[in-house]
C-alpha cells in the first residue's frame, strides 16, 4: 500500500477559515498527559464533574469524579499510525479510544487511507455512529468526491443526503451523481456556479458543466450562452460538444487552424458562407487574437464593422458583434496592471449590452465604470447581476453611489435610504455608508471595548458541548492546529445553526482567555448578532505595537488593521511562500528591513513577536513614504508590492479611495484593502482616536 501523507489527509479542511497566508500543518508530538489535560481544562473554570461529560455516546464506565477519557492519550499515536498507513494499529486504537471524545478519528483515518474501496454502507454507518461530528461530515463528503472522480455515481447518490455542508467540489460531485442517475432537476443544483464561468474551478465542476450539456433541462439558449464563453476562453472540448448539441458542429480541425493563425481567418471570413457556425468561429478567432493583443482585436472588429456598414448584407450578426465587444472588454480588464486602466473598457462593455452577462463579465463592467465614475454604466452593470448578488452590501453601496450622482431628486433620495440601511452594518461598506449619512462608528454598538462577562453556566455548557470540548482539548494537547481549528469552526457552525449565541459568546471568551485569538475572532465574525470588539478585535502586544508604530510615524490602528488581516494574531503563522510572524514578512523583505536598520539578518529573530512587529511597522512606514503617504496605496502595497500599488494609481488627477480599491485588479488585494481599512477604523475607536473610514482612506493622487 502506498504510504499516505497525513498532511494531505487533513489539508482539505472544509471548516478552517485561515488568514490569507496559512500556517504550517506539521504534526507535532502529543505532550499532554491525561492529568495535565485535566488540569488545562480545569483552568478554563470547569469542575471535574463537567469534565466527565467529555465522552462520546454511552459509556457506563465513565466516572464523574474526574476526567477519565484516555482517548486523548492515544490521539497523536493514532495520527502517526495513520501517517504510516498502519491499518492494524488503527484498528487497535479504535478499540482503545471507543466511547471517548476522539473515538471517531482512528476509524476516519483508517477508512480514509483507501477511500475508494469503502462501501457507501460503511460510510453511512460511520455517519450514523458519529452523527453531527465534523469528521462524519468530512468523511462522507470526501467519499462522494472520490466516488464521483471514479465514476461510481450510484455510490454518490447513496450518501448525497448525508452531506450537510458541501463545498464547491462536493456540490459538483453530488450533482454528477444525480445527473448520471436520471435526476435532471437535482443535477442542476450547481448550475449557477459552473455553467458560465471560465475561471479555474475544481475538476469535478468542469466535468459537471460538460455533462450538463446533455441534461434535458438545459435549453439551447443555455447552451448558446455557455458556448460564447467557451469560445472566448478557447476551451476546445466544450466548444465541440456544445456546438454539436446546437446543431452547428464545429470540427477540431477548424479550431486548430484558427488557433495557429487567427488573422488568416479574418482575411477569408467575408469569403465564407454567412452561417451560424461561421459566427461562432469569428468569436473564437476574436478570442484568440484578443488573448495575444486586445489592440489588434479591437482594430479587427472596427474594420469588420466598417466593412459591414458598406455592404447590403452584413456578415456579423448583432449577437456576434455584441459579444465580440464583450471579449474586448474582458481582455482589457485583464491587462489593467500591465497596461494601465483605460475607459475604453467601459465603452466596449456598453457596446456589448444585452440580457446575457455572466457575473464575471458584469463585475468587470462595474469595476471599469466605477474607476471612471461612469455612474449610468455602474447602474447598468449591476442590473446585469443575479438578483441575490445585487442585494449584497457591496453592490448596494455602489448602486447608492451611482444614484447619488443622478440629477433626479428621486434617485438621490433612494441613495440616501440605501446608505441608511447599509449604515446598520459595521463592515467596510457599512462604515463607508455611515460617513455618507453623517453617522459615527460607535464602540458601544459592537459590545464595547471591554471583555464580556460570561455566566458560569454558559462556561460549563461550552465544555459539555462535544464539538467545543474536542477543539479545546486538541488545542491544549498541542496537536496539529488544523485539527483543533476544524473542530472549532464546526462547533461555531453548529451553534450558529442552533441560534445559540450565548454558547458562541462563551466559547469565544474562553478562547480569548487562553490566547487562542484567531478562533475567538472567527467565532464573533461568523455570527450576525454577537458583537464584542474585545473579542473580535483584540489588541495583543499593545505596548510594542503602539511604541514601534509611533517611532516610525504610522498610526497604530493601521498597524493593528494589517496584523489582524495578515495573521489573526497567530505568532507562528507561516504562509506557503515563506511569509511569517504576526506581520507575515517575507524573508527577502526581512533582509531588506534588517539592512536598512543596520542589523544582521536572523530568520528566528525576524519571526519572533517583538522583532516581527518592529520590522512590520518599519516596512509599513517605508511603503507609506514611497506611496505619497497614502494609507490605501500603502495597504495595497503591503499585500501586492508597492510597484503594483503605484501602477494602479490614476495617471491624471485624483481618484476617490473607494473607487481605487474597488478597481484593484487582484481580487485578493482588493478584499485585503477593504478588510484592513475596516479593521483600522475599528481599532482607531478602540485606541481613542475615532477617525472615520473616509478620513482614513482619503483621496488617491495621480502617479508621478
Amino acid at each position: 500500500m502506498t504510504k499516505p501523507n497525513l498532511v494531505r489527509l487533513i489539508n482539505k479542511n472544509k471548516f478552517i477559515r485561515s488568514p490569507k497566508k496559512s500556517q504550517s500543518l506539521n504534526i507535532r508530538p502529543l505532550r499532554l498527559s491525561v492529568m495535565s489535560l485535566a488540569t488545562a481544562v480545569g483552568a478554563l473554570g470547569l469542575s471535574q464533574v463537567a469534565c466527565a461529560d467529555l465522552t462520546w455516546g454511552d459509556n457506563s464506565t465513565q466516572q464523574s469524579s474526574g476526567y477519565q477519557d484516555s482517548s486523548i492519550n492515544h490521539f497523536n499515536a493514532a495520527a502517526i499510525a495513520a501517517d504510516r498507513g498502519d491499518v492494524s494499529a488503527l484498528f487497535n486504537y479504535e478499540q482503545m479510544m471507543s466511547g471517548g471524545l476522539f473515538a471517531m478519528y482512528p476509524t476516519y483515518w483508517r477508512m480514509n487511507l483507501d477511500l475508494n474501496s469503502q462501501s457507501s454502507a460503511a460510510i453511512s454507518q460511520f455517519v450514523r455512529q458519529y452523527s453531527g461530528t465534523v469528521m462524519a461530515e468530512k468523511l462522507v463528503a470526501d467519499f462522494a468526491e472520490t466516488k464521483a472522480a471514479s465514476n461510481d455515481y450510484a455510490a454518490v447518490r447513496q450518501v448525497a443526503n448525508l452531506i450537510t455542508n458541501a463545498d464547491a467540489s462536493e456540490r459538483c460531485a453530488i450533482a454528477l451523481g444525480f445527473n448520471n442517475g436520471g435526476d435532471s432537476m437535482r443535477a442542476l443544483a450547481a448550475k449557477s456556479d459552473v455553467w458560465l464561468t471560465v475561471k479555474k474551478q475544481p475538476a469535478l465542476c468542469n466535468q459537471l458543466a460538460m455533462e450538463m450539456n446533455n441534461n434535458a433541462l438545459i435549453s439551447n439558449q443555455d447552451r448558446a450562452a455557455r458556448l460564447k464563453r467557451m469560445l472566448r476562453a478557447g476551451k476546445t472540448g466544450d466548444i465541440m460538444a456544445l456546438s454539436s448539441r446546437l446543431g452547428t458542429p464545429i470540427p477540431y480541425s477548424k479550431l486548430s487552424e484558427i488557433q495557429l493563425n487567427p488573422a488568416a481567418f479574418f482575411g477569408r471570413f467575408a469569403l465564407e458562407p454567412n452561417s451560424q457556425t461561421n459566427q461562432y468561429l469569428y468569436l473564437y478567432a476574436m478570442g484568440r487574437l484578443a488573448s495575444k493583443s486586445y489592440r489588434e482585436a479591437a482594430l479587427q472588429l472596427d474594420y469588420d464593422i466598417k466593412q459591414d456598414n458598406r455592404r447590403s448584407a452584413r456578415l456579423l450578426n448583432d449577437e456576434t458583434r455584441r459579444y465580440a465587444y464583450r471579449i474586448l472588454g474582458v481582455q482589457r480588464m485583464n491587462h489593467n496592471t500591465d497596461d494601465g486602466f483605460n475607459s475604453e473598457a467601459v465603452d466596449w462593455f456598453r457596446q456589448s449590452l444585452d440580457d446575457d452577462f455572466s457575473f464575471e463579465e458584469a463585475e468587470y463592467y462595474a469595476m471599469a465604470a466605477i474607476r471612471y465614475s461612469r455612474w449610468d454604466d455602474v447602474i447598468e452593470a449591476i442590473s446585469q447581476m443575479d438578483a441575490e448578488v445585487q442585494k449584497t452590501n457591496q453592490w448596494q453601496y455602489w448602486l447608492a453611489r451611482a444614484y447619488e450622482q443622478s440629477s433626479a431628486g428621486s434617485r438621490r433620495n433612494i441613495a440616501k435610504k440605501m446608505y441608511q440601511h447599509l449604515a446598520k452594518s459595521n463592515d467596510y461598506y457599512g462604515l463607508m455608508a455611515k460617513d455618507k449619512v453623517g453617522q459615527r462608528f460607535s464602540v458601544s454598538s459592537m459590545g464595547g471595548g471591554n471583555l464580556p462577562n460570561v455566566s458560569s453556566a454558559d462556561r460549563a455548557r461550552v465544555m459539555q458541548n462535544p464539538h467545543f470540548a474536542r477543539a479545546f482539548a486538541l488545542y491544549n494537547a498541542d496537536a496539529s492546529r488544523a485539527y483543533a481549528n476544524r473542530e472549532w469552526n464546526w462547533a461555531v457552525k453548529q451553534a450558529r445553526d442552533n441560534r445559540d449565541d450565548a454558547l458562541i459568546f462563551a466559547a469565544a471568551r474562553q478562547a480569548y482567555d487562553m490566547g487562542w485569538l484567531d478562533r475567538a475572532i472567527y467565532a464573533i465574525d461568523n455570527t450576525d448578532s454577537v458583537h464584542n470588539l474585545a473579542l473580535s478585535h483584540p489588541m495583543p502586544h499593545q505596548s510594542a505595537v503602539v511604541r514601534y508604530s509611533q517611532s516610525v510615524g504610522i498610526d497604530p490602528a493601521w498597524a493593528y488593521g494589517i496584523m489582524r488581516q495578515e495573521s489573526r494574531f497567530v505568532t507562528s503563522a507561516r504562509s506557503n511562500v515563506g511569509a511569517s510572524g504576526l506581520m507575515q514578512i517575507m524573508p527577502g523583505t526581512a533582509k531588506y528591513i534588517a539592512r536598512n536598520l543596520g542589523e544582521s539578518y536572523s530568520a528566528s529573530r525576524a519571526n519572533s513577536g517583538d522583532t516581527n512587529i518592529r520590522y512590520g511597522t518599519w516596512y509599513m512606514s517605508d511603503i507609506l513614504g514611497k506611496l505619497n503617504q497614502q494609507p490605501v496605496l500603502a495597504t495595497a502595497g503591503y499585500n501586492a508590492g508597492p510597484n503594483n500599488a503605484k501602477r494602479w494609481q490614476p495617471v491624471y488627477g485624483s481618484l476617490a479611495a473607494d473607487q481605487y480599491i474597488e478597481s484593484i485588479p487582484f481580487p485578493e488585494t482588493r478584499n485585503y484593502a477593504k478588510h484592513v481599512m475596516e479593521n483600522a477604523t475599528i481599532y482607531s475607536s478602540l485606541l481613542g482616536r475615532n477617525q472615520s473610514i473616509s478620513q482614513r482612506m482619503g483621496v488617491v493622487p495621480a502617479a508621478f
